[in-house]
Formats: C-alpha cells, sequence, structure tokens
C-alpha cells in the first residue's frame, strides 16, 4: 500500500489543527494521502486513548484519508533513539511517499519539536540500503520521499509558501471538531486547557483569515520548506492584488 504524501504529527489531532484543509485539497486532487501520529495522546488533560482513537478515525474519514496509522511511541517521550527512528522509517519505507509533512523545528510542545528531528533523521536514513528494516518479517526497500515540508503549529515562522484552502476550509473545521474531547464542552468535568477555552476555535479560523489574506484568498494553510522550490511558470502563483 503506497501513498503519494504521509503526514506526521505527534498527537492524534495536529494534523488537523495545521493543515487538514491541505489535507482535503489533495484528497480532492486524486492524490493518495495517508496520516500518522506518532503518540495516543494518553498524557492529554482530556479524552483518553480510546476516545481519541475514535476521534482520529472520524478526522480521518472526514477529510477522505484511508491511511491512518499510530506508531504508538510513549506520549512525553517522542525521543531521538533508534527505536523510534526505526518505527518511522518503517512506516517510510511502507507507503513510500513522494512528499512529507512534518511539524516544524521550532515549536511550544516538546513532543512537536521531537518530533519534527525525529522524522527529518528517518526522512534521510530511510534512503540508506545498509540500514535494514523489516515488515511483517519481510526485508524492506530503501526508500527517501524526495522532499519534505513543515507545517505551522503554535509558534509562527515566515512561511516559504500559502495553500489556499478557502474551499476545504468546512471540511477542515468538520475535522478538527471531530476530536471533540479536547474543545469546549459546557458539560465536561475535565480541567480546561488551551484548545478547550470557549474561543480557540475562533482563533484557529482568524489564523487562517491572516494566512489567506497574505495571498488575496479566504483561508490559508502556511508552510515551511528546507530548500528552494521551484515553479514552471509565475503564473501558477497565487498573489495577492493591490
Amino acid at each position: 500500500m503506497h501513498a503519494d504524501v504521509l503526514v506526521i504529527g505527534a498527537h492524534p489531532d495536529d494534523i488537523e489543527l495545521s493543515c487538514a484543509g491541505t489535507v482535503a485539497k489533495l484528497v480532492r486532487q486524486g492524490r493518495s494521502v495517508a496520516m500518522a501520529e506518532l503518540t495516543e495522546g494518553e498524557l492529554g488533560t482530556r479524552g483518553n486513548r480510546i476516545i481519541r482513537r475514535r476521534e482520529a478515525a472520524a478526522a480521518a474519514r472526514i477529510l477522505g484519508v484511508t491511511i491512518r496509522r499510530n506508531l504508538r511511541i510513549p506520549d512525553g517521550r517522542v525521543e531521538l533513539n533508534r527505536k523510534n527512528l526505526l518505527k518511522v522509517i518503517t512506516l517510510i519505507r511502507e507507503l513510500r511517499p513522494s512528499l512529507l509533512i512534518i511539524p516544524h523545528s521550532r515549536e511550544r510542545h516538546p513532543d512537536h519539536e521531537h518530533t519534527h528531528f525525529l522524522c527529518k533523521e528517518a526522512w534521510f536514513y530511510a534512503g540508506l540500503r545498509k540500514l535494514e528494516t523489516r515488515i511483517h518479517g519481510v526485508p524492506q526497500k530503501p526508500f527517501r520521499p524526495d522532499n519534505y515540508i513543515t507545517f505551522m503549529q503554535k509558534f509562527e515562522f515566515q512561511p516559504s509558501f500559502i495553500v489556499d484552502v478557502t474551499d476545504e476550509f468546512d471540511v477542515r473545521m468538520a475535522a478538527i471538531r471531530a476530536h471533540a474531547s479536547q474543545f469546549h464542552n459546557p458539560h465536561s468535568k475535565d480541567p480546561e486547557t488551551l484548545l478547550s477555552k470557549p474561543e480557540f476555535l475562533d482563533h484557529i479560523r482568524i489564523r487562517a483569515e491572516y494566512f489567506g489574506q497574505m495571498i488575496g484568498v479566504r483561508y490559508g494553510e502556511p508552510f515551511h520548506a528546507s530548500v528552494p522550490l521551484g515553479v514552471k511558470s509565475p503564473f501558477d502563483l497565487v498573489l495577492s492584488r493591490g
């Protein structure tokens, strides 16, 4: 089973909160997109493993994603070690995506930063033929995605490009709301978190509007690339007029 794109986050709702619109756009364009999170988010203040697993599956269905994996690395222990590295390498070699999308390197949550560096190393080492991995007892062939890009979470960065997700925004928000245990619920007895404040989802919309207006559209999602990006024509660019 192969995928054109593999998107990896640390926790079950990270991808949805960061780039679900882009995922939905790629799916609508006929691309095969796989989603994966490293942990089950079991240290989260709200919800539990079972609830968050159900929510992640529901969000994937909303986005049209049929491949979603969880590597079950312990939450709060996304460490750059050989065991974790081989888990990510094995996934990359199994799905063989052309593009890898991962968290940015500078983030508020340590797991998010650690996920970046773990995935970056896995991206490189997955291409080395002398580093052996197996899946279901069968040796895997080396494979390195063409490139990786990073998505924005809490901390902002200067985007390399912004994806217009105006047409996908309602789907994006529906996928986010699928993680209902994490957001405001006046009947919940769980402690309040940053995500469960009543205004949090409004902030998500406002940020998407902010990046959208930079390119002259209603909603946008920002990404950073570690290498220069080429276009076949300047007319492929989406530019803000004015």
